[in-house]
């Protein structure tokens, strides 16, 4: 969440960040918050002075019986025993402004990087580049969702039979490819000087508010009530957990994890020719990415960690771009966000497959995420993430972009994590 400190000191750069980012209430909200912080510092003031003259009153009272003065000490034990009533108090009204200032804070979003381009939709964001070249298929190609039959791969109404919509169940070759693009992603990432981390699949609302998909994202998170546990709709949530209320040395930065997990999304309300197939699902498999590091590398990072996934679409052989989201597309929580998209030959369009994003002290502000300069305060650091890679829109353009009339050829560095080198 944002800085209480950058709110009051930088009102305008705040009303502006929200407004690129077009949250309609930004103006009311920053104003309930400097007014309820003008509150809580008011309240903290007096509640400190009340304590310090009760300290000292105190300190009096012992020296007033020492003396023998009994009248002067219980006129002052009188007045300390209203001090107390005044500290109780101040201090309710105080936890009770704190929590509503803190609700007023989740609720903004992060502010955008200066180089975040003005917009309101997607088809306002910026094409950085393009990479690769589109495959001519013959007239009688076939979207994945066919190819997916044909070669028995996939089964969706298995997955309806067992679950329902949205969670299929890999077969045959169609499984082995899976557990190919896993090992060869986590394989590239351990290389590229990621930790490898297996992180629960549960979370708790600690978790889930620290990395901010709550209160944002509840409608598309799945809930065990009975627990109070969240299904991890990205491995980013434990991994960057795993560093919450933490004071990372600085010998220990930066922080790079790498995690494979089934990633659960309910995305209520989603229909339509675009979401066929393996283009949106409730349950699927991710490589995630994850850095900490301190703020002034953390852009370095960012462009480190884009290059390492393009990187994984080049091995692949599939044609990507590279956009720069707008204002008015970007995540709640980040500050710059990389989205990648391959082409679906078949469908004619691309495909996201991965979003790489830095979202500065956001996230390391919920989480109490911190290290120490030498010889300084603690300071918040930045956290970053990246999808390297998420497997269903890959492997959709895997099977439309390969298909021949002998079966569908995988790209060479897939061959010795598959044991075959061709599909059907």
């Amino acid at each position: 969440m944002l800085q209480i400190s950058v709110l009051r000191d930088q009102t305008e750069l705040v009303l502006a960040g929200l407004a690129k980012k077009h949250y309609a209430t930004g103006p009311a909200d920053v104003a309930a918050i400097l007014d309820l912080d003008q509150r809580r510092r008011s309240l903290q003031t007096s509640h400190d002075a009340a304590q310090a003259e009760a300290n000292e009153l105190a300190r009096q009272i012992g020296g007033l019986m020492k003396s023998g003065d009994k009248a002067g000490a219980e006129t002052l034990k009188a007045r300390t025993a209203e001090l107390k009533l005044h500290t109780q108090a101040a201090a309710t009204e105080l936890a009770q402004v704190e929590k509503e200032q803190q609700q007023f804070l989740y609720k903004l979003p992060n502010l955008p990087h200066v180089s975040v381009p003005e917009g309101r939709a997607a088809q306002d964001n910026e094409v950085v580049r393009e990479h690769g070249s589109k495959p001519t298929l013959g007239a009688d190609a076939q979207p994945h969702w066919e190819l997916i039959k044909k070669y028995d791969i996939i089964d969706f109404e298995l997955g309806n039979k067992i679950t329902g919509a949205g969670f299929p169940v890999y077969k045959n070759q169609g499984a082995r490819l899976q557990r190919a693009l896993i090992n060869f992603f986590l394989d590239e990432a351990r290389d590229a000087g990621y930790s490898e981390m297996q992180p629960p699949i549960l979370v708790n609302e600690a978790s889930g508010y620290g990395t901010g998909q709550l209160p944002d994202k509840e409608g598309q998170m799945y809930h065990d009530a009975k627990d109070d546990l969240y299904l991890i709709p990205t491995a980013e949530v434990p991994l960057t957990n795993i560093y919450r209320d933490e004071i990372i040395p600085l010998d220990k930065l930066p922080v790079r994890m790498a995690g494979h997990t089934p990633c659960f999304r309910r995305e209520a309300g989603s229909w339509g020719a675009d979401v066929r197939g393996l283009n949106r699902l409730h349950q699927f498999d991710k490589v995630e990415i994850v850095q900490i590091t301190e703020p002034d590398q953390s852009y370095d990072a960012l462009e480190a960690m884009l290059a390492h996934v393009e990187g994984l679409l080049q091995q692949l052989n599939l044609p990507y771009r590279v956009l720069r989201l707008c204002g008015g597309d970007m995540g709640f929580t980040s500050a710059l966000t990389y989205d990648l998209e391959v082409w679906s030959a078949a469908q004619g369009r691309w495909l996201e497959v991965s979003s790489v994003s830095n979202f500065e002290t956001y996230q390391a502000n919920r989480l109490k995420c911190r290290y120490r300069a030498d010889g300084g305060k603690t300071q918040l650091l930045h956290t970053l993430n990246g999808s390297a890679l998420a497997l269903p829109r890959i492997v959709a353009a895997l099977l439309e972009n390969n298909q021949t009339s002998t079966g569908i050829e995988l790209p060479l560095v897939l061959h010795s994590y598959c044991g075959f080198e061709r599909i059907g």
